[in-house]
């Protein structure tokens, strides 16, 4: 089995094999390229899947399959043996078959939504990689700083502190530079 990076597979299960008993008698290997995004639940058995593809939610890709850049796998599809998926169409169904053309914001989105996915995976690590007193301190520097509305405040004449940024890893949002302290 071979993976390339910035891959998204989905938060739930998935199943990826490597075919080694088949009718033709070969080993085929799951190839899985760069930015691409397998959805919950999906099957790929023995199967390559190109930079930039997209399999949707429970789709099974069978012994052979061969998915083109920027091609869409639609959620639930059966796609059979040795079919190949051309650049930018959209299969679906069981058996699936050519459904129709990407447009050019399908294929950008296509392109986008693995990054999107492995960023969104670094929060999450970041996340549940805090420790039990972080994770208190945070309760209570939300619960110190929690909105009201700025009239209700003003009837009262309360004043609220700005709260404080909380300052993500570096490498969750790229576009981000983090602060110093």
């Amino acid at each position: 089995m071979s993976i390339a990076s910035a891959l998204d597979l989905g938060q739930i299960s998935k199943i990826v094999h490597v075919a080694k008993s088949n009718l033709s008698g070969k080993v085929l290997p799951t190839i899985i390229g760069s930015n691409v995004t397998v959805g919950h639940s999906a099957v790929l058995h023995g199967c390559t899947v190109e930079d930039e593809a997209f399999v949707g939610m429970g789709a099974t890709l069978l012994d052979g399959v061969y998915v083109e850049k920027h091609a869409m796998v639609a959620a639930g599809a059966l796609v059979r043996q040795n079919t190949r998926i051309p650049f930018g169409e959209v299969w679906g169904g069981n058996p699936a078959k050519f459904l129709r053309k990407l447009t050019e914001e399908e294929m950008a989105f296509i392109s986008q939504s693995a990054l999107n996915y492995s960023n969104l995976a670094r929060v999450h690590a970041a996340e549940n990689a805090k420790s039990f007193d972080e994770i208190e301190f945070e309760k209570v520097l939300r619960k110190k700083f929690a909105r009201r509305d700025e009239e209700y405040d003003s009837m009262l004449g309360v004043v609220r502190e700005i709260p404080p940024e909380l300052i993500l890893p570096d490498n969750v949002l790229p576009d981000k530079v983090p602060k110093t302290a």
